[in-house]
Formats: structure tokens, sequence, C-alpha cells
């Protein structure tokens, strides 16, 4: 039965989605295999709820890998790339590498065309971002050394993906024309319109490919701050949501417009927007649209895959989906071993990344429209790889129900949060050495506080020291609601993590307005971002530490105490203006320069004026009020 109409599409797959995910979820087979499955049930091969139009909707549920992919690229920083170069050229590079030639032996046995075997090994090399992902994510495994290594694996991956599609159109066939000059491709190639690259030499689409990439870095390096700078004066956030929105769908149209993926393209967009400060903003935007198009994509998945040729052909696909697994894992185990990984997470990492890609719809697809492989070549290669994905978490459930036991989990999931049992006026993120004295101080005023961490090995040595420390993430909405976040006055954020700080902050002021914030700051540029949230009460953790040891320096050359403490005093309140008027110009070098030399000269002007003030009134400096104010502030700096 064909659809009838938008809202039927709609529903078809929306209810599929309510009814299918919940039941794969309750069996312990998580909700990406939810979502295949449930493609497959209402598919041409199911109770035939979609026909051909599924095609039509996988093209638009493919716009959630895209936007899977800028938020991908959003979280990874320059300083990232750096601390991660070992994982991402060493394991990712060799896994590749070693993927590529093992199918290239192997689809040499089958008498393919070397550059036919080159494109189909290439493209099997990548495996599912979006699977991966969303499956250690949901079972609390992306902070182990598989999930690790598989997410910088994952990282390498997607970056390959540029040159390959570079390399496509060098290896095309010249196509085969009949009499009346017409080229034989396939109309099953893939229903790609055509770009305007297609009409250029192999030569030209490799440059039009790097014209692109560098189209879209320069774009985002110098338009797409300044835009989203002006649109967020607005405060209107509706708006900013709708210019995120543009960002994404802008960039995906000029990619295809070059014969390009557009999840590469947003990837690279993502990438160069990591440090803007809008990224947290762009985030929290995209997420929710992100989540529901990648259900619809595994849907989409699902219902595509053509169990006609798969049942005239089942003993080759069946070799096809098996290989694909075995040699993927085994190169995957001699990787894992060689970077030392311990069996149980050698295992996982070998599992999990043993699957075809999303990618191969892509490069399948851009293969054939080029003449690289045949349209039978590319619809076995296309089922060979959506089943190896319908597999995955089936093995991966096997993986964690027979062989895990056997081998022995030698490194724990992250353990579920605790059920939070008190109400405050007061919630403090993050409990390590500045969390600790805050809420301590506050405690030993008679101040409760509901105290939130969300390292489990710090918790547990925190209740052996008789705090009261509860596990979980606060940047969580349905933690924060249990702690009583609706009720309480005041949200104390002391993390060491920027982008945890952020994503508490963004969220505490996206639901729960009437919070007071006060949050810690890990240097000038992190409160210049913070200052851009709106926050007021902003906290830079070395300042006051640095101040007391000058006071102690000070004090050593000479200095009276009550002059080094007034000195002092004088310089952080000096300090703290002077970031909030310069975070206003951090963005214009220029500008900020100026204006910081500026703000230098200031205050060594009111010091020296200071200095000389009490040289000139030195008999009056300890009069009664002074020597009042001079005397609580030496209390509050004993440790001087």
């Amino acid at each position: 039965m064909n659809g009838e109409g938008f809202f039927y599409q709609a529903f078809v797959y929306l209810a599929a989605a309510v009814i299918a995910v919940p039941i794969a979820k309750r069996f312990g087979l998580g909700s990406v295999l939810g979502y295949l499955i449930a493609g497959v049930v209402i598919g041409p091969y199911g109770f035939q709820c979609i026909g051909q139009e599924g095609q039509d909707i996988m093209h638009f549920a493919e716009f959630g890998v895209v936007m899977m992919l800028f938020l991908i690229g959003l979280e990874l920083q320059p300083s990232l790339f750096w601390k991660m170069r070992g994982q991402l050229l060493g394991m990712g590079g060799s896994q590749v590498v070693m993927t590529t030639g093992a199918f290239c032996l192997i689809l040499s046995l089958f008498s393919l065309s070397w550059k036919t075997s080159l494109a189909i090994s290439m493209t099997v090399a990548l495996s599912s971002t979006a699977i991966v992902l969303q499956t250690l994510q949901e079972k609390g495994l992306m902070k182990t050394d598989a999930g690790q290594s598989s997410f910088a694996v994952l990282l390498f991956q997607d970056i390959a993906v540029i040159p390959m599609l570079a390399l496509f159109p060098l290896l095309a066939n010249v196509p085969r024309t009949n009499s009346a000059g017409v080229s034989q491709h396939s109309p099953g190639a893939g229903h790609h319109e055509m770009a305007w690259v297609d009409t250029l030499p192999a030569w030209g689409q490799a440059l039009a490919v790097v014209g692109a990439v560098a189209t879209i870095i320069i774009l985002g390096l110098y338009l797409a701050r300044p835009v989203l700078r002006a649109i967020a004066r607005t405060r209107m956030r509706e708006l900013f949501t709708a210019a995120a929105l543009l960002l994404v769908i802008s960039i995906a149209l000029l990619m295809k417009k070059v014969g390009l993926s557009p999840a590469l393209g947003t990837f690279l967009a993502g990438v160069v927007l990591a440090n803007s400060e809008y990224r947290h903003e762009l985030e929290g935007d995209i997420e929710p649209f992100k989540g529901l198009l990648l259900g619809l994509f595994f849907i989409a998945v699902g219902a595509s895959i053509n169990f006609t040729l798969i049942i005239s052909r089942p003993g080759l696909i069946s070799f096809f989906v098996v290989a694909l697994f075995v040699v993927k894992f085994l190169i995957l185990l001699i990787i894992g071993r060689f970077f030392s990984m311990s069996l149980d997470q050698n295992m996982l990492f070998g599992l999990v990344l043993a699957q075809g890609g999303e990618f191969a719809f892509v490069l399948f697809s851009f293969a054939a429209q080029h003449h690289v492989m045949s349209p039978a070549y590319t619809s076995i290669a296309i089922a060979v790889v959506a089943l190896s994905m319908i597999v995955t978490p089936l093995v991966l459930l096997f993986n964690e129900r027979m062989l895990q036991p056997v081998l022995g989990t030698k490194q724990k999931d992250d353990r579920p949060a605790d059920a939070i049992d008190e109400e405050n006026p007061v919630i403090i993120a993050g409990f390590g050495q500045f969390g600790n004295v805050v809420g301590r101080l506050l405690k030993a005023n008679g101040i409760q506080a509901t105290v939130l961490e969300y390292d489990s090995d710090k918790v547990d040595v925190l209740r052996k020291l008789g705090l009261k420390v509860y596990y979980g993430d606060a940047s969580r909405y349905d933690l924060l609601l249990t702690a009583g976040a609706e009720k309480a006055k005041l949200l104390i954020v002391t993390l060491d993590e920027e982008n945890k700080i952020h994503e508490i902050v963004d969220l505490a002021r996206k639901y729960f307005p009437h919070l007071t914030i006060l949050t810690r700051a890990l240097g000038r540029t992190h409160a210049y971002e913070l200052y851009d949230s709106g926050l007021e009460y902003i906290f830079r953790d070395t300042v006051d530490t640095a101040l007391h040891l000058g006071i102690a320096a000070l004090k050593i050359l000479g200095f009276r105490a009550f002059q080094a403490r007034r000195a002092a005093k004088i310089f952080k309140q000096h300090d703290e203006e002077s970031v909030q008027h310069l975070s206003v110009y951090r963005h214009d070098q220029s500008l900020y320069v100026s204006e910081a030399k500026k703000k230098i000269q200031d205050l060594e002007s009111i010091l020296l004026a200071e200095i000389e003030f009490e040289d000139e009134h030195r008999d009056a400096g300890w009069d009664t009020t002074t020597l009042r104010q001079e005397f609580g502030q030496a209390t509050d700096t004993d440790g001087c």
C-alpha cells in the first residue's frame, strides 16, 4: 500500500518508532535495533505500509546523519585532535588501510576490476558512526578504553571519506553508449540529481572537492561567527534555532551542488566552529532534530533492504556479510592488541566496529554514478552493508550476555545515577577541591546543599569521609529535576571541565530560569564565554590564590599588612570590571588589545596613586574605620 500524503507517512513512521523501540529496549536490544526492525516491519517486505516513497524518506532521513556529524565536529577542538593524534593516526589509519587491503585481496578472487575492488574495499572499511555512538552512549561505554578507541577510529573514518570522494571520479570508467550515443548506465545507480561538477573532467571534479572544503572552512571562520553574533544579540532563542538549522541545511545544499556528501560538509563546519563561543548553543538547538531524524534514518535503512535480492542470492550475500564482520573484527583485534587493550575491551572494540557504515549508501551510489561499479554490484554491496548494520546490535547483545561474563569485564560500565531523597535551597554540581570548600563552608553555616558528582570513584571516597554526595551527571535534565531544581534558589557549578560547565549552565538557564547560578571559570577566556551566556556570578579559580600569594610577596618586601591587602582588593575589583568590559571586544583583536592596554595602565595608575597617598598620610592609615575593615579582611586571608 502506497502512502497517502505527508501526514500518513509521518503517522506510519512515528507509530512504528513509538511501538518498536520500547519493545526492543524492554528486551535489552537497544533503540537502534528497534528502529531497524520497525523499518523492516513497515517496509515493502513487511506490512507494506510504505512503498517506493521510502527512498524519498531515506533522503530526508539522511539529515539525521548530517546533523550528527555536525555535532561531532563541534566537539572536536584542535586541542582534542592533538591529544588523540596517536589513536587517530595509529588505530584509525591502520584500520582503514589494513581493511582496504584485505578486501582488495578477497575481491580479486571474484574477477572484479581493480578499480571496482578498490572502491568497494575502501567503502566497507568504514563503520557506522550512527549505530556505534548511539549504542555506546546508551550502554554507558563511551568513557571506556573501547569507547574512546572506537570514537578515534570513527573520527578518522569520517575524515577519510573526503579523499575517498575525491578519488572516486579518478577511478571512473568511460560509460558504454548505445548506437544512439546514449549512456547505458543503470537508472538504479542512485537517483542522484545532476551536480554541476559532473560536466567537469576527472581532475576538475577532484579540484572541486578541494575547493568546496576550502570554501566551508573560510566561511566558517570569517562569516558564520559574525552572523551568529548578530542573531544572538536579538535574544530570540527561536531565531537562533532557525539560524542553526539554516547553517546546516545551507552547507548540505552546497555540498550536494558539487556532488559531495552533505554529512562531510557539516562535519567540517562543526570542526571550524568548535572554538566558537556559540558552540554549546548550536549543540542544544540541533540535538533534538538530530535524535528524531537519526531514528527516521534507521527506520528507512530497515525499510530499504531488498529482500528479493537476498532471497535470490542468499549464499553470496551471507558469505559477504560474514566476511565483512570476520575480516574487520580480526583486523581490529590485531590493532587493539598492538595498542595494549585488555581482552574484554579489545573484544568490544572489534565487535562494535565490524559492520559497514551509513556512508556506504552515499559512496556506493557515488561510485555507481561515476561508473566505477555496475548496478548489480551496487545492489549487492548495499544489501550486505544494510544487513551488517541490522546484525550489529544482535552481535553486541551476544557479546554483552555471553562473551563478557566468560571473559570477565575488567572495566565497569557507568553506574546509574543515585536516587535523590532530599530537596535543598542549594544544588552543587561537582565536589572536587573547589566545590568541596564551598559545600563545607555552607554546611558549617547551617546551609544544606544537594551535592551532585559524576566521578564515581570520587563519590565513593567522599562518602567514606562522611560527606553526603549523590552520583549523577548534573547536565541531565531529569537529574536536576529530581535534585529539586524547580524549588531550589541557587545552583553552584564547580566542575573542572569547561564543556560540562557550559552544558549545565545552558540546561539550567533553559529549564530552570529562576535559579541564580554561581559558577567557576577556568580562566579569563572561559569567563568571557560565561559572561556571553548572561551569567552574573562568575569566579575564576586562580585569581584569589594568586592575590593571596601577591599579598605575601608585598609584605615580605616591606609593605604593611593593611596596605598589601588594600592593593589586592583594588586589583581584584578592577580586574573583575576589566573582564566584563573586555568580553565585548574579544572578537576584535585590535580593539581588544587597545582596550586591554588602557585597563592595565589605569590599574597601574590607581595603585601607584594609592602608594603615594599612603606615604603622605602614613599616620592616618590606621584610623578606626580602616582598621576595622582591614581586620575583617585579615580574618579572610589568614592563609597568607
